[in-house]
């Protein structure tokens, strides 16, 4: 242990939500249907990070890299297809707190690529002591909402894959889950907070919730909300790709309601979360983060606004996310910033807070978000289409062509655009006009500045440089 465990270690709570829109929180006004006061409450009594991003515009290379504190593409993993967590000798943000004496637990969504029982992206094996989960890998990415167990995967039977009611996790330990994930999920965590109130804990708390199929709710909040059911994909009813077409929109009747109605399940957890705290008198002692692992999904009935785009795509839509920040104390309540945030900052102010010795964690690609305005640049790599954002100016790539491209605009009817697109994220931030042709000397600047980051992190082959712009 690099330092003794003390009380002036603060409690670790990072809960990372799943597809939520970017105006999808009440606090904002943005949307007049939408009612999150857990998340309200952390903005007003935290700080809201209003440039605040992932690093994918996906669920499994965004959380490899949160996990790591450094940018994924360190160890290759760009897009679903090349996506693990990071090698043993890239330690986690869990296995670093661990050495600096706090306990830790993982509740949740597993995702970080194809892992499987006893790989190194599972939870006891990458520094967690108590866990319960679910491996998305081993369905479509997703969790069941509702079934978990054995005779639910016999029950479905083709639909068991795509439809993820494979059994959960504890530990090493197999699980069965009949019942509502997300309400488990947060009283998973509790348990936790409870039993370990008395020495520094990292609870890692990573909800299903709000990605797709947001149908899946309890009979009670179907009627509560006078919601029709809607059902699982039946094998013997269609082909899944055109069964997924009428499931997302704009073919889903009641999408958005389904999709709401998560939202505020999933808030009224995190809410219980924060009156635990309160009644432990943990509240002044506890830092708690709350991001989203990549863009909302409009396919999902998210809603981004006023940025362009959506998961899967590099618009910020895809990459810009909730951010939220609480520490009673030591944070000022409601304050706002807006320097360059990323998920990559959330391990090294975990380890700055915990008194560890920087050089512990002098790999991490993130920085202390208590003792800096921020990144001077960030970047993105999928492979087939990449970006930089350095101060308000951001330089957008996607392969002409891409059958990548291509299938998410037949499948998720989202577009991602195609070559470059540059523009000023302060004077567009819906990200409307293309200055690329306008603005050589930028786009040649940051350019430059992704070949030196690819230098960097040692990324060859996939995501390299097409032919660079040029200074006039």
């Amino acid at each position: 242990m690099s330092a003794a465990a003390t009380k002036s270690q603060p409690n670790i709570v990072v809960i990372i939500s799943d597809d939520h829109g970017y105006a999808d929180r009440s606090i904002l006004g943005v949307q007049d249907d939408v009612n999150t006061p857990a998340m309200d409450r952390l903005a007003q009594e935290g700080a809201s990070y209003t440039n605040a991003y992932v690093t994918a515009p996906i669920c499994s290379p965004s959380r490899a890299g949160l996990a790591a504190g450094s940018y994924q593409q360190r160890w290759g993993a760009r897009w679903f297809t090349d996506s693990e967590i990071g090698p043993e000798d890239v330690p986690t943000m869990a296995e670093l707190l661990r050495g600096e004496g706090y306990t830790t637990g993982y509740f949740g969504k597993v995702h970080y690529g194809t892992e499987h029982h006893g790989d190194r992206g599972t939870p006891p094996q990458h520094g967690y002591d108590e866990s319960f989960y679910g491996l998305a890998g081993e369905s479509m990415g997703r969790l069941n909402y509702l079934h978990h167990s054995e005779e639910s995967v016999e029950e479905y039977g083709e639909a068991a894959f795509p439809m993820a009611v494979q059994p959960l996790w504890n530990g090493e330990e197999p699980q069965e889950l009949e019942g509502f994930l997300t309400d488990a999920i947060g009283e998973r965590t509790r348990a936790f907070v409870a039993e370990h109130a008395d020495k520094p804990f990292l609870a890692t708390v990573a909800f299903n919730a709000v990605h797709n199929f947001c149908w899946q709710l309890p009979a009670e909040e179907l009627a509560k909300r006078g919601l029709p059911a809607y059902e699982d994909w039946n094998p013997g009813a269609s082909e899944y790709i055109d069964w997924y077409d009428g499931a997302i929109s704009p073919h889903l009747e009641n999408g958005r309601a389904y999709y709401l109605a998560q939202l505020e399940l999933m808030d009224a957890q995190i809410g219980l979360i924060l009156d635990q705290l309160d009644e432990l008198g943990l509240a002044e002692d506890t830092i708690v983060v709350y991001l989203t692992d990549n863009g909302g999904s409009t396919c999902n009935y998210g809603v981004n606004l006023p940025l362009r785009g959506t998961k899967y795509t590099l618009w910020e839509g895809g990459v810009r996310v909730p951010f939220l920040l609480r520490w009673p104390g030591r944070v000022p309540a409601g304050a706002v910033h807006e320097g360059l945030t990323s998920s990559l900052d959330i391990l090294p102010t975990a380890m700055a807070a915990a008194g560890a010795d920087p050089a512990a964690y002098a790999h991490s690609d993130g920085r202390d978000l208590l003792a800096t305005d921020g990144h001077e640049a960030l970047h993105w790599d999928c492979g087939w289409q990449w970006s930089v954002r350095r101060g308000d100016w951001k330089l957008h790539w996607v392969e002409p062509g891409s059958p990548v491209a291509e299938a998410i605009r037949d499948v998720e009817h989202a577009e991602p655009g195609s070559g470059y697109f540059l523009c000023n994220l302060a004077a567009d931030p819906a990200e409307t006009t293309n200055l690329y042709d306008a603005e050589p000397t930028v786009a040649a600047e940051l350019t430059a500045l992704r070949g030196a980051w690819l230098a960097d992190v040692g990324s060859t082959g996939q995501g390299a440089l097409p032919e660079p712009a040029t200074v006039s």
